[in-house]
């Protein structure tokens, strides 16, 4: 996309009010509406013009396939932003910086506790070498999936000795962010003190994709990608707290 056009599409105010949102968590349509006090047919047709210039992409949620969860590519407005600036004078061309330290917590819940969360807890911690304490949850523990645990090894994480936990495992603490990946346990999720800000990432479970091993590197992918914007974002709340 040419810069000019990615301005163009990402500067009106509705669309970037939705860009906004989607940044802090994959949101269904009607959310979305009640967020921005918009009518549902003026914030689907604004979705469809970031969808055609994949800004954003959408997804069947698993708990109800009536129901599509739509979240935000950062990665590529990050790209797109950066190739902005550098249409307009090459020394507006962002250096890679150093990844800020975060510490905080954080807790991921899925259904079974066996692949997604178990993967996203393990990842902040290598990420973040402990600075940042994640946790894991399900709903229906069920034992760590052996895939789950080979791809994690393929990147130098060890989730051999992993367990499996159920969401009354962590009832009464406290985390900074608590993430629903799993579109069912988005609906029956706990509240937790602090009132943490909801954060849901709707991504199906690998243990269901025919496609086998190569369905969890595609979670693995995934997650490091979000996790990575969510250390930024804890970072900022912690600077920002002090």
């Amino acid at each position: 996309m040419a810069p000019l056009e990615f301005l163009r599409l990402a500067a009106h105010p509705l669309r970037w009010q939705l860009l906004g949102e989607l940044a802090r968590s994959d949101r269904q349509v009607h959310e979305l509406t009640t967020l921005l006090g918009q009518p549902q047919n003026l914030v689907s047709y604004h979705l469809g013009l970031l969808r055609k210039a994949a800004l954003i992409t959408a997804r069947r949620s698993a708990a109800d396939g009536r129901d599509t969860y739509y979240a935000v590519d950062l990665d590529r407005i990050g790209a797109q932003l950066a190739e902005a600036g550098a249409a307009l004078h090459p020394g507006l061309r962002p250096s890679a910086p150093a990844p800020p330290a975060p510490f905080g917590s954080v807790l991921f819940l899925c259904t079974g506790n066996s692949a997604r969360s178990q993967m996203a807890e393990a990842l902040v911690r290598h990420l973040t070498a402990g600075t940042v304490l994640a946790g894991s949850a399900g709903s229906h523990p069920k034992p760590v999936h052996p895939s789950a645990v080979a791809v994690m090894a393929a990147r130098g994480i060890d989730l051999a000795g992993a367990r499996s936990k159920h969401l009354s495992e962590f009832a009464g603490r406290r985390f900074d962010a608590v993430v629903t990946l799993c579109d069912r346990v988005r609906e029956i999720c706990p509240p937790y003190p602090g009132h943490p800000e909801p954060v849901h990432w709707s991504m199906p479970d690998p243990a269901r994709d025919p496609a086998g091993r190569a369905a969890f590197e595609r979670t693995a992918a995934e997650l490091d990608t979000r996790i990575g914007y969510l250390l930024h974002r804890l970072h900022r709340l912690h600077r920002d707290d002090s």
